[in-house]
């Protein structure tokens, strides 16, 4: 798969259940491609539950840049693959039964739309700076991060 820059399996998921593929876009339908490929290769295929595929101006393990990835870029009418039937196994507690170690799972483009990637608004955000020193001086009041 060309132009991956990165991978991410969540801890959450036990490093198997939630994986981020972070891409740079070369072609229509090459985001969906990269996530149907994560979620069907070996790694990706065993016991997955979510794949999540971005931009690659998002950290794949920076688990806000990707929800917020999810939040502005995805389509939920195109960008939501469900996939059923998949290689998983009976210690998988959504597997479809104690005889059929199958379940299903979501691929999720969190992609800029390849026809709109000319025109789709830039991010708004302050500097790393103003950041760091916001952060430094109401500390006691922000939550941590």
């Amino acid at each position: 798969m060309p132009e991956v820059k990165g991978v991410w399996a969540h801890p959450a998921g036990g490093s198997r259940l939630w994986l981020t593929v972070s891409i740079k876009q070369l072609y229509g339908g090459h985001s969906k491609q990269a996530g149907l490929i994560a979620s069907q290769c070996h790694a990706g295929a065993y016991a997955n539950r979510v794949v999540v595929v971005v931009d690659d101006d998002i950290d794949p393990a920076d688990m806000d840049a990707v929800v917020w990835a999810m939040c502005t870029r995805m389509d939920p009418r195109e960008g939501i693959e469900i996939l059923r039937g998949c290689w998983s196994t009976a210690l998988d507690p959504m597997a479809y039964g104690k005889d059929d170690p199958r379940n299903a799972r979501i691929v999720v483009d969190a992609c800029k739309p390849w026809s709109r990637r000319d025109s789709f608004p830039k991010v708004a955000r302050s500097s790393k700076e103003l950041d760091a020193a916001i952060r430094a001086k109401w500390a006691h009041l922000l939550p941590r991060m």
